[in-house]
């Protein structure tokens, strides 16, 4: 069998004491070997096939280099560029991440909690998380969580958010200005901080604006997918037919409208303009083009990787509890001025 490469022959080869080949070859602490003798060291590891061994370092240093990632939807473009942002920031210093996912289920959530801590790790990145959710209580009194892309009220973690409100206010800013005045809105799962922040957002800036919010112009989703965004938009279209134009708490559930409205013959944006929300990958390329709120996807990741590296290196450092990161709006083909019709333009077209 092949011998496993140690650090004593790596220093045997390179003329250097063992502990310059640790110092050398440790993610930190390499301020005190210079440069030049850090990349001959890396180099003649990498040529003799040295593999750290994980096991053995965590035995000493209570770590074993590897953080949890826990998403709601697997399926879900929004999360690929969260997770290459936590990646950006914890791979280069030597952590592993496992990843888990959710499906939307508590009981499985809560399998999944009990595996990632079973495997020791250090910390964890929690972009499922509802708004109340008391098992991560437990899971945070054992090791270091922020939670990405939504937040906890109970109990208080780190997180890192988007500001939620700040782009349905542009986006129904954007409304009116093309001369909407009854806007729908598709809302998130009320159990999700985004869901109640985009809705409460909605609200206020239809008031704040004078825009009509007749009865029945808002339904909520119990997912965001696209299967929810067509049966939230036949209710709404059913129950106020009166809308020009559906504002949805994100862009799976646009999708899922305006599928809706093709199946009842109705034309986007010509007869009813739809808005999303997250600007997911691709959403150009799906005629007519979805006008949406891009969110800092890669950004989310790589602070929240931040914020949990600075908790897992000094337990007693204070991180910021909210983050806030800014929007932009996206305009695509989506959105047009409303076009006048005479009578019930619905029912004629179901």
């Amino acid at each position: 069998m092949k011998k496993n490469v140690t650090l004593k022959d790596i220093a045997r080869e390179a003329g250097v004491h063992v502990s310059t080949v640790s110092r050398a070859l440790a993610q930190e602490g390499r301020v005190a070997v210079s440069p030049e003798v850090v990349t001959r060291i890396r180099e003649i590891s990498e040529a003799m096939g040295y593999r750290p061994n994980r096991l053995a370092s965590g035995l000493r240093t209570r770590r074993t280099m590897s953080v949890g990632i826990v998403i709601p939807d697997i399926t879900n473009t929004l999360f690929p560029p969260i997770v290459r942002g936590v990646e950006s920031v914890l791979e280069p210093l030597g952590y592993a991440s496992i990843l888990v996912n959710t499906d939307n289920d508590p009981k499985r959530e809560a399998r999944l909690f009990d595996v990632l801590l079973e495997h020791g790790v250090d910390g964890i990145i929690d972009a499922a998380v509802r708004s109340t959710d008391p098992l991560l209580r437990n899971v945070a009194a054992e090791v270091p969580v922020v939670t990405a892309n939504r937040q906890v009220t109970e109990p208080s973690l780190p997180c890192v958010v988007n500001d939620d409100a700040g782009g349905v206010r542009k986006m129904v800013r954007l409304l009116q200005d093309r001369g909407h005045r009854t806007v729908g809105h598709i809302a998130g799962p009320p159990d999700l901080s985004t869901g109640t922040a985009r809705r409460e957002a909605f609200e206020t800036a239809m008031r704040d604006l004078d825009l009509d919010l007749p009865d029945g112009a808002i339904v909520a989703a119990q997912r965001y997918d696209e299967s929810e965004g067509q049966r939230c938009a036949e209710e709404l279209l059913d129950g106020c037919a009166a809308v020009t134009a559906l504002l949805c708490a994100n862009d799976r559930l646009a999708i899922g409208a305006v599928r809706t409205l093709r199946r009842r013959g109705l034309d986007c944006p010509g007869d009813i303009s739809v808005t999303g929300f997250n600007d997911i990958p691709s959403l150009d390329l799906i005629p007519p083009g979805l006008t949406t709120v891009r969110i800092p996807q890669f950004d989310i990741g790589r602070l929240a990787g931040e914020r949990l590296l600075a908790m897992i290196t000094d337990p007693e450092c204070q991180v910021p509890m909210t983050t806030v990161l800014p929007v932009s709006l996206i305009e695509r083909g989506s959105v047009a001025a409303p076009r006048p019709q005479p009578g019930n333009r619905m029912a004629g077209r179901q």
